[in-house]
């Protein structure tokens, strides 16, 4: 069965933005724009940065350069898991080669 798209009501920075979205997706859009609009507050409050435009494109800059963290982080661990794998399996192999 598809699941027709829909409409969700994202509020950031005071703005709304009606979105469109995957029912079983609503609930992580809603907590991006809970962090999106977080972060940017934050910004706004802290004077450092002027202006929603700014503010907006600095917040995106910090949260993509978390996600490109994330994602290294992730194939770091991704290759240790393998390594340790692998030498597991090898520990087995032996240890069955030695019945």
């Amino acid at each position: 069965m598809n699941k027709r798209p829909q409409s969700v009501l994202l509020t950031i920075m005071g703005k709304e933005y009606k979105i469109a979205c995957d029912p079983d997706e609503q609930s992580d859009l809603i907590q991006s724009a809970q962090q999106l609009d977080a972060q940017m507050r934050q910004m706004r409050d802290s004077g450092k940065v002027a202006g929603a435009d700014r503010i907006a494109v600095m917040a995106a800059l910090n949260l993509a350069h978390e996600l490109q963290l994330m994602k290294s982080q992730n194939e770091m661990l991704n290759r240790t898991l393998g390594e340790c794998l692998a030498k597991m399996a090898q520990k087995i192999e032996n240890v069955l080669e030695n019945q």
